[in-house]
């Protein structure tokens, strides 16, 4: 797997819901994705129960820091509804499908599709929402801004042409 596809799937896993299956990956991940130690460093130091409440914090429900990447373009309208089943086409035509009962634009899900095949179209047209939640995760000193520094770092620095 190419140094960035590591990168992508690994900052999928930090970016999932804290359970026991990332803090025993933890150890793998540090050494596999260099950029991410901060990260992986201070979850591998803090109480599974105190991971868990600070992601639900950062993370939950509101929308200034979400996971959902056509919240950022769309908010809650009628076009994300268009946004989600693009998602949902680009990964049909790679041959998979969105699993796990999250939607399509969820960004653990788009990291790992981006690791599996190379392919980071959705991120790159996506990167404004991605600045965006980068800033605001710094903004609010967690963490998880370090996981959204290394992902921004590896994107393509332009995106060309329009939709596929």
């Amino acid at each position: 797997m190419p140094s960035d596809a590591m990168l992508y799937q690994a900052a999928a896993l930090c970016l999932t819901y804290p359970d026991e299956d990332l803090v025993a990956r933890l150890p793998l991940l540090r050494e596999a994705a260099p950029q991410l130690r901060a990260f992986t460093d201070h979850a591998a130091l803090t109480p599974p129960e105190e991971l868990a409440a600070h992601y639900a914090q950062v993370f939950g429900f509101g929308g200034r820091r979400s996971l959902y990447l056509s919240r950022w373009h769309d908010g809650d309208t009628r076009r994300r509804g268009m946004c989600l089943a693009r998602f949902a086409d680009v990964y049909r035509r790679h041959g998979l499908e969105c699993g796990g009962g999250e939607l399509p634009d969820f960004l653990p899900a788009v990291l790992e599709f981006t690791a599996r095949t190379g392919d980071s179209t959705l991120l790159t047209e996506h990167r404004d929402g991605l600045e965006g939640l980068r800033v605001r995760l710094t903004d609010c000193g967690t963490p998880y801004a370090g996981v959204l520094d290394a992902v921004c770092a590896a994107l393509p620095t332009a995106h060309t042409g329009d939709h596929p």
